[in-house]
């Protein structure tokens, strides 16, 4: 993998900031885009541009053709079926998806399980269902100091009336790998549904939704080179089957008839009824371009490459004194991710710092305010995330920014 090559796909990056060259360390927050992404998009705005599935003449049924073609390649990129694949806007409207069939439900149980390094997308949405129904309880599966997942613990919060565990696979905060396949089997052992947040594992690590055992799998384009406003939420078949649409509208039902009695209608055949209205074509076109791009990179030469990235830049900041590092620092157990804290500086005061020499990186909680609290990172962190167009000469520049800066 040659990342000065890849480079040469991202015009972005020959931006100069005061000066300086761009080094672009905010991909957890949103990926940068290739210009393949981009031309995909524009050809089909500039050439082939309908609304989809019910036009009868050639340029809405090139659109039809290309959106679904792309919800197959999308369904491939997780070993998912076509059937099992719903566009969203992004994973926290995927989550509160599924926060609404939860409501909908009557199992009996009542006990939500999430995890202590939830974005606050995994948390928020089981907030507001225990408000709407007043019947569901959560518990929280405890983070080791070390910024692991304490899964000793998993038997005292997973019962038999735990009717979902929700936990991230990556944690957008630590970086740290969670064992979700290992969640999964023991929340089947209960009986319980598992949902994995993938928002930050899809555009860094092979996914197979299938040997995971996930029943549900979330994740968002914007992180993983496609563009904003389009997500992806993947639910087993069966358990779509006996779902009830969460919006209603043109395009999600087969038949609707009025009479003086009222109205009724039929739900359209699967994914359809799950997506009401016209949906986000272009971006679903644009997501196909990125995987394709991805694809054609390897995404196990990403994780290699990620992984080099990530142990210079815990090596370096190691060796700089009034540094603190949240998480793990087992490269093993890490992806491309590492949030730390100055003495000297605010995290939003080093950010702003960082930004005038060219490095664009983020700041604060990063929608994880539990986590910094257990881990005593009371004023937030700097946090630097990586992916396939940075380089180990970044790492070696940002270093000797932050060393004249603090």
């Amino acid at each position: 993998m040659l990342p000065e090559a890849i480079r040469k796909d991202f015009p972005i990056l020959e931006r100069r900031i005061n000066g300086n060259r761009l080094i672009f360390f905010d991909s957890a927050a949103s990926s940068l885009k290739p210009i393949q992404v981009i031309e995909k998009m524009s050809d089909f705005y500039l050439y082939h541009y309908s609304n989809i599935h019910r036009g009868i003449y050639e340029l809405s049924e090139e659109a039809t053709d290309l959106y679904e073609k792309s919800r197959e390649r999308i369904a491939n990129f997780i070993n998912g079926s076509s059937r099992e694949i719903i566009f969203v806007r992004n994973t926290t409207e995927a989550i509160n998806f599924v926060s609404f069939y939860l409501q909908g439900k009557e199992s009996g149980r009542k006990n939500i399980v999430i995890s202590g390094m939830e974005h606050h997308s995994n948390i928020v949405p089981w907030i507001l269902l225990r408000k709407r129904t007043g019947k569901y309880t959560m518990r929280i599966i405890p983070v080791t100091d070390e910024g692991l997942l304490d899964l000793s613990s998993l038997d005292k919060v997973i019962g038999d009336d735990t009717v979902l565990v929700s936990v991230t696979h990556v944690s957008n905060v630590l970086g740290t790998i969670n064992p979700v396949k290992y969640i999964c089997k023991v929340a089947h052992e209960h009986n319980a549904l598992c949902m994995v947040d993938g928002a930050q594992s899809t555009p860094h690590l092979p996914i197979d939704v299938k040997d995971i055992g996930a029943d549900f799998f979330a994740f968002s384009s914007h992180k993983m080179l496609g563009p904003t406003g389009l997500g992806v939420l993947y639910v087993k078949e069966k358990i779509l089957e006996e779902m009830e649409p969460v919006y209603g509208g043109g395009g999600m039902i087969s038949e609707v008839h009025c009479s003086n009695d009222g109205c009724v209608a039929e739900w359209a055949e699967l994914p359809d009824r799950f997506e009401a209205g016209t949906p986000h074509i272009a971006g679903v076109i644009g997501l196909a371009a990125a995987i394709e791009y991805l694809e054609r990179i390897g995404l196990g030469n990403i994780e290699i490459h990620e992984r080099k990235l990530t142990e210079k830049m815990l090596e370096k900041l190691q060796e700089l004194e009034g540094v603190r590092i949240a998480g793990p620092l087992d490269i093993e157990k890490k992806s491309g991710i590492v949030s730390f804290e100055v003495n000297k500086y605010t995290p939003h005061e080093l950010s702003s710092l960082l930004s005038m020499n060219g490095v664009a990186v983020r700041s604060g909680f990063h929608c994880a305010q539990p986590l910094h609290e257990r881990l005593k990172f009371t004023r937030g962190t700097t946090r630097a995330s990586f992916y396939l167009y940075n380089t180990l000469e970044e790492i070696d520049d940002f270093i000797g920014i932050l060393k004249k800066i603090l």
